[in-house]
């Protein structure tokens, strides 16, 4: 926790004007699994990927473009359900600390038969160490679009802006959508109502997608914040792929000739949709100009949902315990930050099991979702671990510390 607050406040704290610091994107899907994508996240016993059916099934080329790009983790651990995850990610906390245990129920106190009974129900309080009222106080634009979760009804958590975020679009105590489509107000006309999205009303009746609204109102932000000169931090949180499995009738074509069930060909859909918006904001950062600028974290909060197999089946990625498909991308170019600098340099660094907040070549080995800023934390400012081991990098790409004849280099790996 430490780790992480402190490179949010480093960031935060430098006195460079909006093109020198970076702008800031965290991409998270719902109920996003580690198969649930035509990119490989599972390695094999040399640490390379491997594919597995399910991969060739779904449809996600713009993960496929981001991990051409950037650094992706092969095993990245989650809390263990929705609010669990979102508290850690804007506190850097461990469930055993915020004590946001259980998903959130928006209504009730919905304490598990396992877990303790004097849980955190309200989740995330303005007294807690959030990041993104760091950078807003430093003059970043923050945002947040979809998904929230953060606490129940009638708490502080319920509502973004009293969390450092000065916009907050469709974020409340719900944890699922009424409904994906336009044509129904996304609940509000018709689905299930106690958890209608709320604020897309411009939408409303339109064929528009609850995924295709919701990044067509984070680029108008992100215009907003490039317009006036500000860094912005964009928390990008899908309400997909979360039930209910609804058809993206723009995708559907593409199962149709498969023989799985109507709701896995849905949630399909939903993972395509979900792409299209990444592939549609990464267009939109090169089209405004700022892409070389921007820092993309891409991640699934808690672990895959899908309407595959048994509880405990292939469609679950049960053998992975609950892993987050995660990666972080940086758009190649330089930048006068070190931070990007140096992600641009390290191409295909893992993450180390002792070290979590250490980063090396290749795949990943462990990290956990409170530790992923303080890792680019010590990969930026060449940290070193409690053995004195130095973990930064040569300028050939090399690791620095080991003897020139043995060193793995990274240089020229994507």
């Amino acid at each position: 926790t430490k780790a992480f607050l402190t490179c949010v406040a480093g960031l935060a704290a430098l006195t460079l004007s909006a093109q020198d610091r970076p702008n800031i994107i965290v991409f998270l899907v719902d109920d996003m699994g580690l198969m649930d994508t035509s990119l490989p996240f599972d390695v094999d016993a040399s640490g390379q990927p491997l594919r597995h059916p399910l991969n060739d099934w779904y449809r996600t080329p713009n993960m496929e473009r981001l991990a051409q790009q950037g650094i992706r983790f092969s095993t990245f651990y989650a809390q263990s359900v929705s609010s669990p995850s979102r508290v850690s990610l804007l506190t850097g906390q461990n469930a055993a600390r915020h004590r946001t245990t259980n998903w959130i129920n928006a209504e009730s106190n919905n304490p598990t038969t396992y877990g303790p009974t004097a849980w955190n129900w309200q989740g995330l309080t303005t007294a807690d160490p959030i990041y993104p009222a760091l950078l807003k106080a430093d003059g970043y634009k923050t945002i947040h679009v979809g998904k929230a979760h953060f606490g129940c009804i009638g708490s502080e958590g319920e509502d973004p802006t009293r969390l450092g975020f000065e916009v907050n679009i469709a974020g409340s105590a719900i944890g699922e959508p009424g409904s994906y489509f336009g044509e129904h107000g996304y609940g509000w006309i018709k689905g299930y109502r106690p958890r209608a999205v709320p604020d897309l009303e411009a939408y409303h009746g339109t064929s528009t997608h609850l995924t295709e609204a919701l990044t067509l109102e984070a680029e108008k932000e992100i215009r907003k914040a490039v317009k006036a000169g500000q860094p912005f931090y964009l928390n990008m949180a899908h309400y997909a792929v979360h039930n209910p499995f609804e058809v993206d009738p723009r995708f559907i074509a593409h199962y149709q000739a498969d023989d799985k069930s109507e709701a896995a060909k849905g949630f399909a859909t939903l993972i395509e949709g979900m792409d299209k918006s990444l592939g549609d904001l990464m267009d939109f950062l090169d089209e405004i100009g700022v892409a070389e600028h921007t820092l993309i974290l891409f991640l699934g909060d808690n672990g895959g949902d899908a309407p595959l197999g048994e509880a405990a089946d292939y469609g679950s990625s049960a053998h992975k315990c609950k892993q987050a498909a995660v990666y972080s991308y940086n758009l190649r170019r330089s930048g006068r930050l070190w931070l990007i600098r140096t992600l641009q340099r390290e191409k295909g660094l893992r993450v180390r099991r002792r070290y979590p907040c250490s980063f090396h070549c290749g795949m990943g080995e462990t990290a956990t979702v409170q530790s992923l800023p303080a890792g680019l934390s010590h990969c930026a400012r060449r940290d070193t671990d409690p053995n004195g081991h130095d973990h930064g990098y040569l300028p050939d790409g090399s690791l620095r510390g080991r003897d020139p004849a043995t060193r793995k280099t990274c240089a020229g790996r994507k």
